[in-house]
């Protein structure tokens, strides 16, 4: 057996015994006894590179905060251990050193860390209660469409949120969890309602469908039109049905509006096509009564038109499209001739003339006694009295003037 071994970290006793130095002092770390010195030392010292490998991916796994500060600290402590305890030959003190050199790195990861969740616990809670108070509005409201639809993606949402402190998101959920049932139930209590009035609609259109369906060949067509108006207000005013009855309700009363109209329809096309011959006998009436225009003989003319009103009540009905122009032609007629026999009472009233002559005589008997008060006035020479005189006079004289004109008109 070869002399001792020495190296920077170890040395190998003569009896093969291998120690490794460290700051607390020697300790051996086992023997090589199949080999040499050299390769006993070497044995050992390759157990050490493996550590320092370990050490050295743990180092680097902790700075680049690949793993928690909880898991960084159990694995720090765990190869600690082992670094202390190696039966290997190297710098263990510098390795344990290295791992302590985590701690301060560990700490500041823990606290920012710490810090993060504490940030993403408050974003968490505002989005939390920012959710719970959409949910208690729409349990507040009536969006029964689309509500149920927002509250699942509100729930969705919920779980994809970080935990609060219990007790806080414990109250935040039963908040969550109470409007969603609020609005369930409201929601359910809706719909049966409106199953309920669909249910009522159903009965009240089935009555109108089938009244529709009796009225349908019916030729009495003004009270029968009328009727359908009515049953179309009934209609609207009875609101949906349900959806697997509406279409079909809907097709029969329309159905049943459709051949009444078209049957009214068709008649009236027949009756206008008879009418129209009536219309050609019309016009040519009316062509006689514009003749009349302008008014030349009062009494003439209200004989001649009185005798083609008589022809044409005579002439039947027209088309309905041309009732409106004919009988508005006539009407003009008959209207300039009823305004020039108004003139002619207006200008002729015995009444009104007789009050005008009567206006006229006073005006004069006014006038005759100013006038001689007049002339006395200029006769003492009191020219006030002149100056106030004439200005009555003139005044008087004014509408004595007027109330000829107007005498004139009505005995004229």
């Amino acid at each position: 057996m070869s002399a001792e071994k020495q190296s920077e970290w170890g040395r190998v006793a003569e009896d093969g015994t291998v120690f490794v130095r460290t700051s607390t002092g020697e300790r051996a770390v086992g023997s090589f006894p199949e080999g040499t010195h050299e390769e006993a030392l070497a044995f050992f010292t390759e157990r050490f590179a493996a550590l320092e490998f370990e050490v050295q991916l743990l180092v680097q796994r902790v700075n680049a905060a690949k793993i928690s500060p909880d898991e960084a600290t159990t694995a720090v402590k765990t190869v600690r251990a082992q670094v202390l305890e190696a039966n290997a030959v190297g710098d263990l003190d510098g390795l344990v050193a290295r791992l302590d050199a985590l701690r301060p790195v560990i700490a500041t990861q823990r606290e920012a860390r710490k810090a993060e969740r504490a940030a993403k616990q408050a974003e968490s809670k505002v989005a939390k209660e920012k959710i719970v108070a959409e949910a208690e509005e729409l349990a507040r409201g009536t969006n029964w469409r689309d509500g149920a639809n927002r509250l699942r993606d509100l729930l969705e949402a919920w779980k994809g949120l970080p935990r609060l402190d219990k007790a806080a998101d414990d109250a935040l959920w039963r908040r969550f969890s109470t409007a969603r049932t609020t609005y369930t139930r409201h929601r359910k209590a809706h719909f049966a309602e409106q199953h309920e009035k669909r249910d009522a609609a159903r009965a009240v259109k089935e009555r109108l469908v089938a009244e529709a369906e009796a009225l349908a060949d019916n030729t009495d067509w003004g009270p029968t039109s009328g009727r359908f108006r009515d049953l179309m207000r009934d209609w609207k005013a009875a609101g949906p049905a349900p959806r697997e009855f509406e279409d079909k309700l809907w097709k029969r009363f329309r159905g049943a509006q459709d051949t009444f109209f078209g049957n009214r329809d068709a008649a009236n096309a027949a009756m206008d096509a008879e009418f129209a011959e009536n219309a050609t006998v019309k016009e040519a009436l009316l062509a006689e009564a514009e003749a009349l225009l302008p008014v030349t003989d009062l009494d003439a003319a209200k004989a001649a038109f009185r005798d083609i009103a008589d022809r044409w009540d005579e002439a039947g009905k027209v088309p309905r499209d041309r009732i409106r122009d004919l009988e508005g032609r006539m009407r003009k007629v008959e209207q300039a001739i009823r305004g020039v026999e108004d003139e002619n009472w207006r200008r002729t009233d015995p009444e009104k003339s007789a009050r005008a002559d009567d206006m006229v005589g006073k005006l004069q008997a006014a006038i005759d006694d100013l006038q001689a008060q007049l002339d006395r006035a200029r006769a003492a020479g009191d020219e006030k009295k002149v100056r106030d005189l004439e200005e009555n006079l003139a005044s008087r004289q004014a509408f004595l003037d007027m109330a000829r004109k107007a005498a004139e008109e009505f005995s004229g």
